[in-house]
């Protein structure tokens, strides 16, 4: 007689521990079909390696040790891929979001245009360049009140025409 475990002796542990060695794995994960796939691979390996179980009554403890080592590698894979998740990304715009902020970017630099010139400079310059109100004054050459006031009164017209379009 060959070394090892037989093809018949296999199969016959199969069918008669199947559901044990299911149940070994439910303990372990959490998941029917993970502990399905941890059996039937420690079936496999098993299998493959049978003429080094030398004695046949040792098939079932060489499942049992097989089944809890793929255990522990299933879930030692899924916290790696838990710790490499990189973080999710940011909700999309939909379609018709981006044509609504379209839409409100074109009313907005209408709007603008329909500003005194100072206070379109000022306001281009202080929100869209991103200057303070002190760079704003040095820039156009004008008094630090000048640029508040000019701000003030563009950002009010603004908003003037910004409700009536809404």
């Amino acid at each position: 007689m060959a070394a090892g475990t037989t093809v018949d002796h296999l199969t016959e542990t199969y069918r008669a521990h199947y559901r044990s060695l299911l149940g070994l794995a439910a303990l372990l994960l959490d998941d029917t079909a993970s502990c399905e796939d941890v059996v039937q691979e420690a079936f496999i390996r098993v299998h493959s390696a049978r003429n080094r179980v030398r004695e046949p009554e040792k098939t079932l403890a060489y499942l049992r040790q097989t089944v809890v080592n793929l255990s522990r590698s299933a879930l030692r894979r899924r916290i790696l891929g838990l710790k490499l998740l990189s973080k999710p990304m940011p909700d999309m715009a939909s379609a018709e979001e981006g044509a609504y902020d379209q839409l409100e970017r074109d009313a907005l630099i209408k709007a603008m245009k329909g500003l005194q010139r100072r206070q379109r400079e000022v306001l281009v310059l202080r929100y869209f360049a991103d200057m303070t109100e002190a760079q704003v004054a040095e820039t156009l050459g004008v008094s630090l009140g000048s640029v508040k006031a000019y701000g003030s009164r563009g950002i009010a017209a603004l908003r003037v025409v910004m409700e009536a379009q809404a």
